[in-house]
């Protein structure tokens, strides 16, 4: 269900900025260059205003949406992982060329029988055809955009490429968000018995099951440390339905889902520990040669402290009283307090809870 839903997401971007960018297209082939090279009217009385055409460039939009979605979501859902970065770049780049020659051909046709004019369709039209080969190339410069967009977004998470681009961070911004700090449980122990090239594709396999998970929640990674993941959420996302908690224990559903896959490559199942804590931080833009988000504050320090108490409790999630009362904890879930916890490096003790499934 979740897969759908992530489908239809990405399928009304794809539409939406689809129809912009041929849209676009034809307003700089035909308006803003005005004429209509290419074009031979069967009756010239016939002649269309240009301003009539952008509405087959809303059609060449969503055909070209329609299509580019189906194959991003196939190639992230069951190729992409599976084979090279430049087999993948390179199979895509022939699939979008069929895609554009399909889509033209089609709307050349429409064209044709809507507006009563002659223009380049027969077979082969595209070898050489001058505009063919013009909108390729704005097809291709719009597919690096729309990658960028994509890439950006679940770099930074939605909404922050353009608060950066406006420079809503070039300044400390105050927020409240949630933090979670998620690591694999004997760590070293596995390291040692699996060698750091077989540990190392562990970690990757496990934040593939991770990724996989996250957006169905809400969660954004800040950043990956080692076998460490730190996620964030806007507080309202957070707490909204549980998100934050719900992830972990879905994340440790989807390791379950895949042990027999685990187990036979590594030997066992992986389990992570995990922390949760709340409240307001300040985020900044940081760096020049590396530009990135930074979070400053006491809630990412005392999330990492908290979940290095997982060990000492023998619990797998932690989460501050603070937190736990802003949340409304559904009837599957119980908690229990753990006390309170003189945290290293903090003068003030922390009252902290164990969730349990």
């Amino acid at each position: 269900m979740y897969n759908v839903k992530l489908f239809f997401k990405q399928l009304w971007f794809a539409i939406l900025f689809w129809i912009i960018a041929c849209s676009l297209f034809i307003f700089i082939r035909f308006l803003a260059h005005g004429q209509e090279q290419g074009v031979e009217y069967v009756n010239p009385d016939n002649i269309v205003p240009p301003t009539e055409w952008m509405h087959f460039g809303i059609i060449l939009g969503i055909i070209v949406g329609v299509l580019y979605a189906i194959v991003e979501f196939l190639f992230e859902k069951f190729i992409t992982k599976n084979i090279y970065l430049g087999i993948a770049v390179v199979s895509k780049i022939v699939i979008y060329v069929v895609i554009l020659i399909f889509s033209l051909s089609f709307i050349l046709r429409l064209i044709e029988i809507q507006m009563d004019i002659d223009l380049p369709n027969d077979e082969r039209w595209w070898l050489d055809n001058p505009i063919f080969w013009l909108a390729a190339i704005y097809f291709f410069l719009s597919s690096f955009i729309f990658l960028f967009i994509k890439l950006a977004n679940e770099k930074f998470g939605k909404g922050i490429l353009f608060n950066m681009l406006i420079g809503k961070y070039r300044r400390p911004t105050e927020e409240e968000r949630i933090f979670m700090f998620i690591d694999l449980k004997s760590s070293t122990t596995i390291a040692e018995e699996l060698g750091h090239y077989a540990y190392s594709q562990l970690i990757q396999d496990c934040f593939f099951d991770l990724n996989k998970t996250i957006n169905r929640y809400s969660g954004e990674i800040y950043q990956y440390v080692g076998d460490e993941a730190v996620i964030s959420w806007k507080f309202e996302k957070g707490i909204k339905r549980n998100n934050c908690v719900d992830l972990y224990f879905a994340f440790q559903r989807q390791l379950t889902r895949r042990s027999k896959y685990y187990n036979k490559k590594y030997g066992q199942l992986p389990f992570f520990k995990a922390a949760l804590h709340g409240g307001k931080l300040i985020i900044a833009e940081v760096g020049t040669i590396k530009k990135e988000l930074a979070f400053h504050g006491d809630v990412i320090n005392t999330t990492a402290r908290i979940q290095g108490e997982c060990n000492t409790y023998g619990e797998a999630l932690l989460v501050s009283e603070e937190l736990l009362d802003k949340l409304k904890l559904k009837s599957k879930y119980t908690s229990k307090h753990m006390g309170e916890v003189l945290l290293k490096g903090k003068h003030d003790t922390l009252n902290i809870h164990a969730i349990h499934n």
